[in-house]
């Protein structure tokens, strides 16, 4: 079902306890070259760098209302592993978190110092990962904190929309990065709720184009890989119940090259000085690319957490 805004405010007064309102700073650089009024929303002053705590400690805090939990876990490529290790430590929880094959080494050291169990499976991507949570969530009071397909967990970052409008109430159009789709399912309904004409803007890796595909064919369309830099988009296999979402709420979808990522991460550090990950990047990259507009713009920034070798590729070609 999509996010109630009922669901959004409920998670307002909980989040407020946890976290603080993130930034919403001007981006001279990108309105220059987009020719738009730009911000940029940090998410990256949450506690695990980046925006994932909002949805974890609410359906945490929800579920934990409604029966009784012994452990949580997830399966992750790293920042929602992190937030739901944190959301567990705020809520007095035990959390395991199953990861990939080689996950970002900056992710997994997050998720190892809030006090998880770490699983790593010998899968090359999330779908084995999510199989071997799922086989252990049949334990009793164990609660499968799934971001792709709980139905509480979109109302925390339903909460960024709040903010934005807050902060920046002539916003017309927000770009969101798109993965399991969580985060712009709860920020665009939110928005839309808020300001009925905004328009939201996803924004994919073309090396793991499902949810673009999906959102534009009107089924849920898998890819056999999402070999990706941005593993926070990393995603093969979508829901059927996510893409009609997407389809109601998101008003475009653009997918942006790896290339195009590293030189957007390059472009936030020297131009603006902001530490972005490949996805939370994905959103200037998209910006980057586009044509002169005059409107104004919210680019969410959605991690920090990059990996140094991604790090060193971004920024070698401004040093060299």
């Amino acid at each position: 079902m999509p996010v109630s805004f009922s669901a959004v405010l409920e998670a307002r007064m909980l989040l407020r306890q946890y976290l603080p309102v993130t930034r919403l700073v001007a981006a001279p650089s990108l309105s220059q070259r987009s020719g738009a009024k730009v911000f940029l929303k940090l998410e990256t002053d949450l506690p695990t760098g980046s925006f994932k705590p909002r949805g974890a400690l609410y359906a945490l805090s929800v579920n934990l209302s409604r029966r009784k939990i012994s452990q949580v876990i997830a399966s992750s490529t790293g920042n929602h592993g992190a937030a739901v290790a944190y959301a567990a430590k705020m809520l007095g929880v035990s959390a395991r978190i199953f990861l990939p094959r080689n996950p970002n080494p900056v992710k997994r050291a997050r998720i190892a110092d809030l006090g998880a169990e770490i699983v790593e499976d010998d899968g090359a991507d999330l779908a084995e990962a999510f199989q071997r949570a799922s086989a252990y969530a049949t334990r009793e009071d164990v609660y499968f904190l799934n971001d792709a397909t709980d139905p509480d967990l979109p109302a925390g970052p339903g909460t960024i929309a709040c903010e934005i409008l807050e902060q920046q109430p002539d916003a017309e159009v927000i770009y969101v990065p798109m993965g399991d789709t969580a985060l712009i399912r709860g920020v665009a309904a939110a928005a839309k709720h808020l300001s009925p004409s905004i328009r939201i803007l996803g924004v994919q890796a073309a090396r793991a184009p499902s949810y673009y595909l999906s959102w534009k064919d009107g089924h849920a369309i898998s890819t056999a890989t999402c070999n990706t830099i941005a593993d926070g988009l990393a995603t093969r296999t979508p829901e059927e119940d996510n893409v009609r979402e997407i389809q109601q709420l998101v008003d475009d979808v653009h997918l942006v090259s790896e290339e195009q990522m590293l030189n957007a991460i390059r472009h936030l550090i020297f131009e603006e000085r902001i530490v972005a990950e490949p996805a939370g990047a994905a959103t200037a990259a998209a910006l980057l690319q586009s044509g002169q507009r005059n409107e104004t713009i919210v680019a969410l920034v959605t991690g920090s957490n990059i990996s140094p070798e991604v790090l060193e590729d971004a920024v070698r070609n401004r040093l060299s």
